[in-house]
């Protein structure tokens, strides 16, 4: 292990210079896992470098000291911090101040013990319900704190909204780099595909096959006519290397598809039945909610730096989704 002597209040690391450590928080979820994937297998890692993908096994990051000795361990000199209490809007209703408390713990640890080890660089994982319930479409980077999030995820919405805060203030303070990306509804393979508390897609995937191994009706929760733009995970793992390497701005930015690639719940519920193949009865329950309506991202932004990158087809991810599930659905999480 390497030498470590105290500057200014920081861990200052002897031995390896030039060389880059990237610590994954939340490895082994949805978004690490397309990480891990894309640097190990599409070629996405650099010469030099060096990636550690944590689970929740390795360290409970609402501890300060086990979040200190993960950081000792392995003294990384980037992160990419996706760890996180999550859920789907069912959960929000039960557990708000759970959301709030955990992912403030959380955050916090991460934040302040990668200044400490001093940490070149922070990408955090933020997402579209942060932004306010009462707003103007499309929102865009800099509406973040007009108003209060939707009432139904507001603990987990808050906790979020006070990474860019915290970024903010470290780079006020101390000139720290750290940054947040904003996704709109992410998908993929290693997602939570629980029907109770899952997002909506993957719970509609495991309902869906469900459905067709039992040969019975596939029932949606609420109208369908919620409008959601979606990214597949590996789509995002790309951009995410993209802004742990070259995006300099502490200001967030959003990560997604365009306004007009915006769909329905029905639009989603439509292309997981055809990627299923599913031939049965497809039933709306109007009784459940539909959550927020809308949330329609802006990605001129992102655009503006990455005019050239392409999305996968959504019909194409969803069916690349579906056919993960299937062939893992032992152990998928659900």
């Amino acid at each position: 292990m390497e030498p470590t002597t105290r500057v200014n209040g920081c861990v200052k690391m002897e031995g390896k210079t030039g060389s880059m450590r990237v610590l994954v928080t939340g490895g082994s979820g949805l978004v690490g896992k397309a990480i891990e994937r894309v640097v190990k297998e599409e070629g996405g890692a650099r010469e030099g470098e060096e990636w550690i993908f944590l689970s929740s096994k390795d360290a409970d990051l609402t501890n300060a000291a086990e979040t200190w000795a993960i950081f000792e361990k392995h003294r990384p000199t980037h992160v990419i911090h996706l760890a996180a209490m999550v859920g789907g809007l069912f959960l929000h209703l039960r557990k708000n101040l759970d959301f709030w408390r955990k992912n403030m713990a959380i955050n916090d640890n991460i934040l302040h013990t990668a200044h400490e080890f001093n940490v070149v660089k922070v990408v955090s994982c933020l997402s579209t319900c942060i932004f306010p319930d009462k707003t103007t479409y499309p929102i865009d980077e800099t509406m973040i704190h007009n108003g209060p999030p939707h009432t139904s995820n507001s603990g987990y919405a808050y906790a979020k909204r006070m990474v860019d805060v915290h970024n903010r203030a470290l780079f006020q303070q101390h000139g720290r780099r750290y940054t947040a990306i904003i996704p709109t509804n992410i998908f993929g393979p290693h997602d939570n595909y629980s029907i109770e508390d899952a997002h909506v897609l993957p719970a509609l995937i495991h309902k869906t096959y469900l459905a067709k191994r039992d040969g019975t009706a596939l029932e949606v929760w609420g109208s369908g006519i919620g409008l959601r733009q979606f990214i597949y995970s590996l789509d995002l793992a790309r951009l995410y290397l993209w802004v742990l390497r070259e995006y300099d701005e502490v200001d967030p930015i959003i990560l997604s598809v365009g306004e007009d690639e915006e769909i329905t719940v029905k639009d989603v519920v439509d292309a997981i039945v055809e990627a299923f193949e599913f031939t049965g009865p497809v039933i709306y329950d109007t009784s459940k909610s539909d959550g927020q309506l809308k949330k329609t991202a802006s990605n001129a932004k992102l655009r503006s730096y990455r005019p050239d990158f392409t999305f996968t087809p959504f019909k194409q991810a969803v069916k690349e989704t579906c056919d993960w599930f299937a062939a893992n659905y032992d152990n998928a999480r659900k």
